[in-house]
């Protein structure tokens, strides 16, 4: 059985599928600074062997001890395969960039910053550039950014692999408060996520108008952290339209908000793909979205929602008001939806790609 050490600084919500299903395959060991434990701890499969090390904040100069440490339970494990899951954190692209590693799979989710995103850390998109170099295999989610990695990084085709982003929906499912069933309201939207210029929310604010001339009670959830929420609505908004929930949404809050919403919106106008849409696959929840990046992949269609033309309110609308007034077609898609968790979106599938993927890097 191959020995695997998965060290992550972050996406705990991926990397606890991952890794629940990964330990039916492999023999494997979950690094992680003690914070990112705290959140993961609860819901890992006791059969995961687990280390945590002290990592203080990014511009604490006790970083380059912290990375000794890591380093140092790195080699005591001895993997056949060392699986990181993509960071911003410079400390660590320069710890690979001086340290012998193992085999090295790398599991890419952004290849590019996206645009306005304050939370990335300065220089962090040219220093990750060493993992995209110093790795074996890379793990990506579309074939979209495959291509980036080859035209504009000049990484091997060979030492790359697509592979889909596991659904999250039953993942939050398990954490909420409310276990029962929550009724979906009928004319519902919701927008989810860190709110920066690259989620193209003023575009669905402003399609608001317009299908709430065709259905009247439209409503449109909002909720996450990010820019200032008052730019949006210089004059205030309409609380019997827009509920806004500008703060951190706990994991056990997000699948009832996505079980009360008849559509989830992602008018984005840059993406890779998209965790937001991986959480409304488990739940069942259409998908309007922008056809940016790597998100027609994930979002196919007349099957598990609409894709529109980023940066147009009007055709976003008219995709809204075409579904929020088909309930056939709703529950057709999500039909479709919930078939895809069973398919290739399923994490047994994707750890049988991973372990795919670990024995290409051994080689």
């Amino acid at each position: 059985m191959i020995k695997v050490a998965l060290l992550h600084f972050g996406f705990e919500d991926y990397t606890i599928e991952l890794a629940n299903s990964l330990v039916k395959h492999v023999e494997l060991t979950l690094i992680q600074p003690e914070k990112v434990f705290t959140v993961c701890r609860d819901a890992l499969d006791p059969k995961i062997r687990t280390i945590s090390f002290e990592k203080p904040r990014m511009r604490d100069p006790r970083n380059i001890s912290s990375m000794a440490k890591m380093i140092e339970i790195i080699r005591d494990i001895q993997p056949d395969v060392l699986h990181v899951q993509e960071t911003n954190d410079p400390w660590y692209d320069l710890t690979l960039m001086m340290n012998k590693m193992p085999p090295l799979v790398t599991t890419i989710h952004d290849v590019f910053r996206h645009p306005g995103d304050k939370q990335s850390v300065f220089g962090s998109e040219y220093t990750r550039r060493i993992a995209f170099h110093r790795s074996q295999q890379i793990i990506i989610h579309a074939n979209h950014l495959k291509n980036v990695m080859i035209e504009q990084f000049n990484v091997p085709e060979q030492r790359l692999n697509v592979i889909p982003h596991g659904e999250l929906g039953t993942f939050f499912q398990r954490l909420a408060k409310n276990q029962n069933a929550v009724v979906r309201d009928p004319h519902t939207l919701l927008f989810m996520g860190r709110i920066w210029p690259y989620k193209g929310l003023k575009y669905l604010i402003e399609a608001i108008p317009l299908v709430a001339e065709r259905i009247p009670d439209i409503k449109l959830i909002i909720a996450g952290r990010g820019e200032n929420i008052e730019q949006y609505f210089p004059a205030g908004y309409d609380a019997s339209r827009f509920e806004i929930l500008n703060r951190f949404i706990g994991s056990d809050e997000i699948a009832t908000l996505f079980q009360r919403s008849t559509l989830s919106i992602l008018p984005y106008i840059e993406a890779s793909q998209s965790g937001v849409a991986a959480i409304a696959y488990g739940i069942g929840t259409p998908i309007v979205a922008s056809d940016v990046g790597g998100l027609s992949e994930v979002i196919r269609h007349e099957r598990e929602g609409l894709l529109v033309p980023p940066r147009n309110a009007p055709a976003l609308a008219e995709a809204i008001i075409r579904l929020l007034s088909d309930l056939p077609l709703q529950e057709q898609m999500r039909q479709e939806l919930l078939a895809r968790c069973q398919q290739d979106l399923a994490w047994s599938n994707i750890a049988k790609q991973t372990v795919a993927t670990y024995q290409k890097s051994m080689k």
